[in-house]
């Protein structure tokens, strides 16, 4: 179609769209929007969008600010536009302004009737940022409402005090401590300060008659597992029983073996219950539970299940806590009977400081920052593609030593874009990104006869686990996998780890792979493989090298990146919000001021004060309630 006004003409095509045919005839009046290009003289519009003029609606689609939003199959831009102007039109002024005057004009915010009009429809860049500002700061509240009044509710909960003498203390001690110099054949093996320092907090909260609610972050291999013994032993010491929760089975039987290795000495029994244990044996150890006569269990989402009966529940360790919503550690809480568990929740990715004041404003926070003795560092390093001659030649060198290797790909299938395991986007479309399945194929003719293995998240979970025990038991040299291994077993004998097109991860999952290797006494290797000439790449990579400590790499990270998957922010179990953004620092300097806010607003028992009635109302029934109640972004 030829279109033309006083300036002049330009010409527009629409693809495979025949009804346009239907809605435009000569000498219609038109109004064009879209993408102009030149082409000598000539200027040209293809599939722009277009309204007629004259019409009695106003102008939704042209002519004015538009806004891009998520389009689902079947939903055209055009008919969601229609959609929300519906909307609008009968919500109108008549819309409850939900958040207090005082708020308002304390933090410049404009009504919510407003924001609602100019965020769809902006008279102005200015109206638009300003209706944004007030939507996310509304959302910010809600979550610091819904993490700030969980905290007081909780303050409020009676739980039963588990007091550690200085014996019981010292017998616990003294058994992690064997088992670590059993472990790594050193007599002078003993605890970190940090750890010392977080098993003084704990045996401080667990002697409180209020349950405790500890998150302990640090990086792989940093030693929260034997935190978490000491605990479950201080509450099998005490008559009480200890569970510990973990997502996957095998990182259940994992947790098991070490928990016995590091209670034995402590005489204190530890138990394993999961959904992949025969119905007799699953069955004997849920008597011993409910009996009492088993003083620890670990399990997966098994010991969640209503026929799970505890005699006296008191403490409880969720391990990667960002895979279980509130609701999900709420049936193992529970479990407790009358009294709510002391409960610590444990994560190997550390976020930001600056966000984990926002983030955790409902739990007490203790990092892992020292490095257990006899860990060595790891040595990390970039090279090219074509540069790979010789890492192979060194995990045949690791292989004939006894070691094994790891090599990590970000896709699984070239030909199948969007695949969870993927990095990110632009990973999920870009076919240079090698694939597990061509890869393990690949390097099984290139490493023979070394044995190679392969693991990614669309194998059955049964499958995955049987081939990362087999890598872990010897009988693999190298795995090849997705960024499935970021939780998995551990291998000590892991010293190699080649991350092929580093650059397509995000630092978080770049450092946790790193740290599956180095777990033994002997000297480990990552090498990030990467021919991207993008600067923020290069950076990002380079800041690997360079910073071995993951709460450094955290700060590092948020430098870096104005927007993105922020070091540990995907996985700190956060409700998905629609508008603000925490990978935003004005929306972080936003949140701040809402967690005052949300302190203010609420008394000692966390209940909303007379005047926010009306956000009360909004948090429970309206577009808040998801942030409120704390449900997680994905399915836990």
């Amino acid at each position: 179609a030829l279109f033309e006004d006083p300036t002049g003409t330009i010409e527009a095509t629409w693809f495979g769209r025949r009804y346009i045919e239907r809605r435009l005839f000569p000498g219609a009046e038109i109004i064009v929007s879209g993408k102009i290009k030149r082409f000598g003289r000539k200027l040209t519009l293809d599939n722009p969008d277009f309204q007629p003029v004259g019409r009695d609606d106003e102008l939704l689609h042209v002519g004015r600010i538009v806004p891009v939003y998520r389009l689902t199959a079947g939903l055209t831009a055009a008919r969601l536009r229609v959609a929300i102007r519906e909307a609008l039109d009968r919500a109108g002024s008549g819309y409850e302004e939900y958040l207090p005057g005082r708020i308002r004009e304390g933090e410049g915010l404009v009504g919510i009737v407003q924001a609602l009009e100019e965020a769809h429809y902006p008279a102005s860049f200015e109206g638009r940022d300003a209706a944004l500002r007030r939507l996310a700061f509304d959302e910010l509240l809600a979550l610091q409402l819904g993490m700030v009044g969980r905290r007081r509710e909780r303050g409020r909960d009676a739980a039963e005090p588990i007091v550690t003498d200085d014996p019981a203390d010292g017998r616990l001690r003294s058994a992690v401590t064997s088992s670590l110099q059993r472990k790594l054949d050193q007599d002078d093996v003993d605890l970190t300060s940090d750890q010392d320092a977080a098993i003084s907090a704990i045996r401080g909260d667990l002697a409180r008659p209020t349950p405790m609610l500890r998150l302990l972050q640090g990086d792989v291999g940093s030693g929260k597992t034997a935190v978490a013994a000491w605990m479950l032993g201080a509450a099998a010491l005490a008559g009480r029983q200890g569970a510990l929760l973990a997502p996957t089975d095998l990182l259940a039987r994992q947790h098991h073996v070490t928990l016995a290795s590091l209670l034995e000495d402590a005489g204190v029994a530890v138990e394993l219950l999961t959904g992949s244990q025969t119905s007799a044996h699953a069955g004997h150890v849920r008597d011993l539970v409910k009996s009492g006569q088993a003083p620890v269990v670990v399990g997966t989402h098994a010991l969640i299940q209503e026929r799970v009966e505890f005699a006296r529940l008191g403490v409880v360790v969720i391990d990667e806590q960002h895979r279980f919503g509130v609701e999900q550690r709420g049936q193992l809480e529970a479990k407790a009977g009358g009294h709510a568990p002391h409960v610590l929740l444990m994560t190997a990715t550390p976020i930001p400081r600056t966000l984990g004041q926002v983030l955790y404003a409902d739990l007490d926070v203790t990092d892992l920052r020292t490095p257990p003795a006899g860990r060595i560092p790891i040595r990390t390093g970039i090279r090219q593609p074509d540069q790979l001659a010789p890492v192979w030649e060194r995990v045949r060198e690791e292989a004939a030593a006894g070691h094994r290797t790891f090599v990590v790909v970000p896709l699984i299938d070239e030909a199948e874009p969007g695949d969870d395991d993927a990095a990110d986007v632009t990973t999920a479309f870009d076919s240079s990104a090698p694939a597990a399945e061509a890869e393990a194929v690949r390097l099984r003719e290139l490493l023979s006869p070394l044995r190679v293995g392969m693991v990614h998240g669309r194998m059955k979970a049964a499958d995955r686990d049987a081939e990362m025990a087999r890598f872990r038991d010897g009988e693999l040299d190298v795995i090849v996998g997705t960024t499935v291994v970021e939780v998995g077993v551990d291998v000590p004998e892991a010293t190699m780890m080649v991350i092929e097109g580093a650059d397509r991860f995000g630092l978080a999952q770049l450092h946790q792979l790193r740290g599956r290797v180095g777990r033994g006494t002997d000297e480990s290797f990552c090498v990030l493989v990467s021919d991207s000439t993008d600067e923020t790449a290069q950076a990002r990579l380079k800041a690997v090298t360079e910073i071995r400590d993951g709460f450094e790499l955290a700060e590092k990270d948020f430098e870096l990146r104005r927007e993105g998957d922020v070091l540990g922010l995907a996985q700190s179990g956060l409700p998905r919000l629609r508008v603000a953004s925490l990978q935003n620092r004005d929306h972080v300097a936003l949140a701040k001021r809402a967690r005052d806010r949300a302190e203010a607003l609420l008394d000692a028992a966390g209940r909303l004060s007379p005047e926010a009635a009306p956000l009360l109302r909004e948090l429970e029934r309206g577009w808040l309630q998801r942030v409120w109640a704390g449900e997680p972004a994905s399915g836990a």
